[in-house]
């Protein structure tokens, strides 16, 4: 059985999990995701998306 997540799901599980049981606080959470917004209208924006891609395809076993 193949089960499909998004992304974004799960980085926002690792970040409800991190809030609850490692005692990060919620305020960091938000400033992280807020410079990872940001990041995302520089010039970084395409490595780092084919970055992930290619992170993803290798967890995934998927190669071209």
């Amino acid at each position: 059985m193949t089960v499909s997540l998004p992304l974004v799901l799960v980085l926002g599980l690792i970040a409800w999990g991190a809030v609850k049981f490692l005692g990060v606080r919620v305020w960091i959470v938000v400033v992280i995701a807020l410079f990872g917004f940001l990041l995302s209208k520089t010039f970084l924006a395409p490595a780092i998306d084919s970055g992930t891609r290619s992170g993803v395809d290798v967890v995934n076993g998927t190669h071209d």
